[in-house]
């Protein structure tokens, strides 16, 4: 039993010190608040009970009611595990009564003899709109952010109810010296919807963006009313030119939501409605000064404040082998757009480009952080060189002035390293470059020749060929034209090619299968070749004139005789097929004979 109470004992011990732990102390406050309304600001004591609590004083309001106190208790048991949690909250009510921001300082609150202590925070007071009591006061109401019954649906949306502003945060800037550009989103009523149609352009900038956030999270007081307020674009711009430049306006779609009133049993509803509106911003200029002059030799375009340092590693040099200097530079302004300073290396160093390593980022109203330049040399040959301090100038816009940083001269000692010899040859000529040799000297030998291309036979080969050339192709189109031209002669050309392609047609036939089909186009191949072959029409041809014709056509006796039996066993077969005796493959192999003796017999002169 003694067991028992000493463990359960220890337990609510161990919890007691774990609640211990967990206690906090916190606070709930508007940021913003309008002149003449309430508000509430909450302390919230967590996992304890507290006494003694002192609420702060707020300036510019009033206090209406408070502190109240309200408690909750919360346990739970899962997988064995007992946990559980409480909370104190103390409200504050107050009305804001005076425009202005304050400092609140912190409440306390004692906890088993040990004091908890809210953080301090700002409170910003708003005035009221000025357009709300001018309308009170004529009996009209004017559109207020936080009033539903003044933002009726039917109302027109005025541009003092909703606009886009560019604003800068310098009018007056030197070349290159970082200006911050915000676009802003100011409207009394909600928005459902906002698409960008037109962005503004930049024109004679370089652009840095900024992340934002475009909630309507923020109040702001301008011209006498108070407006929800939403960043759309936030930018660095660098000015790269002189004079006045602008950024030009762009378009919006902005969906609004205003609210339908209507009567019901329980009394007046209200219903959202939606209303698309098109917003156009305004532009926005600013005077860009040019960087005085003169300008120092060793200026190379940066606008800021910045430190240099270099740096050589590895410390100890050999010949043949790489090493790295590093020039670095560290500061605020145009640091991303730097360029590379020349550094004067010894000529016996062989330099590679130089790579950029850049981080930097925004920071405030201009672009902080670090550029790394590093060189890489090869030392090639044994001996002792200086790399010597290298000038970087930029202009500080605050001071209005250059300012000139030196970097430190380096003596350097190179030793042998691994590779080919390092030594300068003899003679006292120093071979700085061993890929080029060195200028000969003494007698060449050159003796001066003159000759006239025009004497030699090459020269007017180069005109005759072409000219052969051309008379052979000439000669060559003219016969081919005149060929063409001979409708009768082309179908004499062309009557075995189409004789052949139907031949192959009736092979495929003769290989389906299919007789009737084969002995009709082995017979329009063969009537359609003698046709352009002896020049007479289909329709007149019989095989009594194909004989007289193709004996005046100059074919021999048998040739006839074989043309005219393939045309018999054709018609034969086609219409008598089961008393032909003859295959098909007999058939198209005497027509294919056929035709090949008479595309061998050469033409009678007329």
């Amino acid at each position: 039993m003694l067991r028992k109470l000493i463990f359960t004992l220890a337990v609510l011990a161990i919890s007691v010190v774990a609640n211990a732990a967990d206690v906090s102390f916190s606070v709930d406050y508007p940021r913003q608040v309008v002149q003449g309304n309430k508000f509430q600001i909450s302390f919230s004591l967590r996992n304890a009970e507290g006494n003694g609590f002192k609420a702060p004083e707020v300036g510019g309001c009033k206090l209406l009611y408070g502190p109240s106190k309200s408690s909750s208790y919360s346990s739970q048991w899962v997988n064995g595990v007992s946990s559980s949690s409480s909370s104190e909250e103390y409200t504050m009510v107050y009305r804001a009564d005076q425009a202005g921001k304050y400092t609140v300082g912190a409440a306390t609150v004692s906890v088993g003899g040990k004091q908890y202590s809210t953080k301090p925070f700002t409170i910003e007071i708003l005035p009221p709109d000025r357009s709300a009591q001018q309308g009170n006061n004529r009996g009209s109401q004017s559109v207020q952010i936080d009033n539903a019954n003044t933002q009726t649906a039917g109302k027109q949306v005025s541009s003092k109810d909703l606009f886009v502003r560019i604003i800068l945060s310098k009018s007056n800037v030197y070349e290159q010296e970082a200006v911050v550009c915000t676009i802003k989103l100011y409207t009394k009523y909600q928005i459902s919807q906002f698409i960008a149609n037109i962005q503004p352009s930049y024109n004679g900038f370089l652009i840095e963006e900024l992340p934002v956030s475009p909630n309507l999270n923020e109040i702001e007081h301008v011209n006498g009313e108070n407006y929800m307020v939403a960043e759309l674009k936030k930018c660095i711009l660098f000015p790269q030119q002189s004079g006045k430049l602008t950024i030009t306006s762009g378009t919006y779609d902005v969906t609004v939501v205003q609210y339908e009133q209507f009567r019901t049993p329980f009394g007046i509803m209200r219903q959202p409605v939606e209303k698309q509106l098109q917003v156009k911003s305004n532009t926005s200029s600013v005077n860009i000064l040019p960087l005085p002059e003169p300008k120092p030799a060793s200026f190379n375009g940066a606008v800021g404040n910045f430190t240099v340092s270099t740096e050589i590693k590895p410390q100890v040099l050999k010949t043949y082998e790489a090493a790295t200097y590093s020039y670095i530079i560290r500061g605020s302004g145009n640091i991303k757009y730097l360029k590379s300073p020349t550094i004067g290396f010894p000529s016996q160093f062989d330099v590679y480009d130089p790579q950029n390593n850049i981080n930097a980022k925004p920071s405030g109203n201009t672009v902080s952080g670090t550029v790394t330049i590093d060189y890489t040399f090869i030392p090639q040959f044994v001996g002792k060189y200086e790399i010597p301090g290298t000038e970087f100038t930029y202009f500080n816009p605050a001071t209005r002035k250059y300012e000139t940083l030196t970097t430190q001269k380096y003596d350097l000692t190179v030793a042998k390293g691994s590779g080919a010899a390092s030594q300068a040859p003899k003679g006292g000529i120093e071979q700085k470059n061993r890929d080029i040799l060195h200028i000969k000297t003494g007698d060449l030998h050159l003796k001066q020749e003159h000759s006239y291309a025009v004497e030699g036979f090459g020269y007017w080969l180069w005109y005759i060929v072409p000219l052969l050339l051309l008379a052979a192709v000439l000669f060559y189109y003219r016969k081919a034209l005149k060929a063409r031209s001979d409708m009768q002669l082309m179908r004499t050309k062309r009557a075995n090619k189409v004789a052949q392609k139907r031949l192959r047609a009736a092979k495929q036939w003769m290989r389906a299968g299919d007789k009737n089909k084969f002995y009709a186009e082995v017979l329009t191949a063969l009537w359609g070749y003698l046709s352009d072959k002896i020049q007479i029409p289909v329709s007149e041809l019989n095989k009594e004139n194909i004989s007289a014709e193709l004996t005046n056509y100059g074919a021999t006796d048998e040739v006839i005789a074989a043309v005219i039996e393939v045309l018999n066993n054709c018609e034969f077969a086609q219409y008598a097929p089961e008393l032909s005796g003859n295959d098909m493959e007999s058939i198209y192999s005497a027509a294919a004979d056929a035709m090949d003796k008479l595309e061998n017999t050469k033409r009678k002169k007329a």
